[in-house]
C-alpha cells in the first residue's frame, strides 16, 4: 500500500512564506510525476504546480513567479515553497503523484493539507 503524508500547512498573514512537505511511502519502485493541487471553499480544486521525475515543471500562472515546486528523489518527496502569499492561497492543498509498485501502477492522493492567508 502507498501513502502520501503531506506537512507545513497553517495560519500566515498577507505577503509571508510556507513550505509544504509531501512524502511517499509504502511498497514503491519508482515515482513518476508528482504535484500540488488545491481547493478553496466552494471552488473545483485546480492544479497549482506538478514536476516530473527529471525535474521539468508545470506552474500555474496564478501562483507563478510566487511559488516553487521541487523533489527529492530519494526521499520520495516533493515541496512547495510559497512566498508573497495572498488570501485567495486560502485553500486546502493535496499532494498527488504517480506510483510505480511492484504490479501496479497508482495515482495516489494525499489527505490535504489546509493553508489559511489573513489579511
Amino acid at each position: 500500500q502507498v501513502q502520501l503524508v503531506e506537512s507545513g500547512g497553517g495560519l500566515v498573514q498577507a505577503g509571508e512564506s510556507l513550505r509544504l512537505s509531501c512524502a511517499a511511502s509504502g511498497t514503491i519502485v519508482s515515482v513518476a510525476a508528482m504535484g500540488w493541487y488545491r481547493q478553496a471553499p466552494g471552488k473545483a480544486r485546480e492544479l497549482v504546480a506538478t514536476i516530473t521525475s527529471r525535474g521539468n515543471t508545470n506552474i500555474a500562472d496564478s501562483v507563478k513567479g510566487r511559488f516553487t515546486i521541487s523533489r527529492d528523489n530519494a526521499k520520495n518527496t516533493v515541496y512547495l515553497q510559497m512566498n508573497s502569499l495572498k488570501p485567495e492561497d486560502t485553500a486546502v492543498y493535496y499532494c498527488n503523484a504517480g506510483v510505480v509498485t511492484l504490479t501496479k501502477y497508482l495515482e495516489v492522493w494525499g489527505q490535504g493539507t489546509l493553508v489559511t492567508v489573513s489579511s
